[in-house]
């Protein structure tokens, strides 16, 4: 039996508790098609320790975007030359797994399993913040409200609203603006003397691609490794959660940095 067939089945407690049938047949699916050691930490601690003992085995997590995020946080620490593959089988909430059914991890719990067995492992990128922070999806600078599936977010409707209106915004529109220093791999792109509504921040390609939303102008967009971003306290939504205050915060892009299994062959 290979390596690729030894699996390390970390089931988050969070998942234990909302889906158990959904815990049970992922777990019978592995344990079909492969030698599986269950593991069922109580808490992040015994989830860190279970994923740093994992030796020459898969580690396949069951759980939501926050179990995706801490394990891959876990295995970015780690340096490894080639990067950890990581398996997630998604159980929880359907507004906790945005960042893994993004990444395209399937829905199901049985294709998602199945995948975990016979996918095959695509390289990605990330943005490591200089908190020991990482980003696997979107990020927004400062903090943007949520909005309802298929609804525009209100920093969208401030930003149609202020355009299109001819008198000056009112007061209820100018605090959705904000006076922050951005510079990418070291140029400057925006300047706290100029109000903006703030920036968007995804990896492609080996690269962040960084758009600006200024107050007055129309959005632009660069290619970036490093983005430093300076201002009064600000926060910010990494994959959908909020962070901060901070005054500073540099991401760094990872090209390539860690590796899931995803269903198909790899591109």
């Amino acid at each position: 039996m290979s390596d690729h067939d030894q699996l390390l089945v970390i089931v988050d407690p969070v998942a234990r508790r909302s889906d158990g049938e959904s815990v049970r047949i992922a777990k019978d699916v592995l344990c079909a098609g492969a030698e599986a050691k269950i593991c069922l930490p109580d808490g992040p601690e015994e989830f860190s320790r279970a994923l740093a003992r994992r030796g020459s085995r898969r580690p396949v997590v069951l759980g939501d975007d926050r179990s995706l995020l801490r394990a891959v946080t876990l295995l970015h620490r780690e340096r490894e030359p080639a990067g950890a593959a990581l398996s997630l089988i998604p159980i929880g909430a359907p507004d906790g797994l945005a960042v893994a059914h993004a990444l395209g991890v399937p829905r199901a719990t049985p294709a998602a399993a199945r995948a975990v067995l016979d996918g095959s492992v695509r390289r990605l990128d990330l943005l490591a913040d200089d908190a020991g922070g990482i980003v696997l999806g979107e990020l927004l600078v400062p903090a943007a409200p949520v909005a309802a599936p298929g609804a525009p977010s209100v920093w969208d409707t401030c930003r149609t609203l202020v355009r299109t209106l001819v008198r000056p915004a009112p007061t209820a529109l100018a605090v959705r603006t904000h006076r922050l220093r951005v510079e990418a791999d070291g140029v400057r792109l925006a300047d706290t003397g100029t109000p903006m509504e703030g920036l968007t921040v995804r990896t492609t390609g080996g690269a962040a691609e960084v758009t600006l939303h200024p107050m007055a102008a129309p959005p632009s967009q660069v290619t970036a490794q490093v983005l430093t971003v300076t201002g009064p306290d600000f926060r910010y939504r990494a994959d959908g959660r909020v962070k901060g205050p901070v005054r500073r915060r540099t991401w760094t892009v990872g090209a390539g940095a860690w590796g899931l299994t995803l269903p198909g062959a790899a591109p």
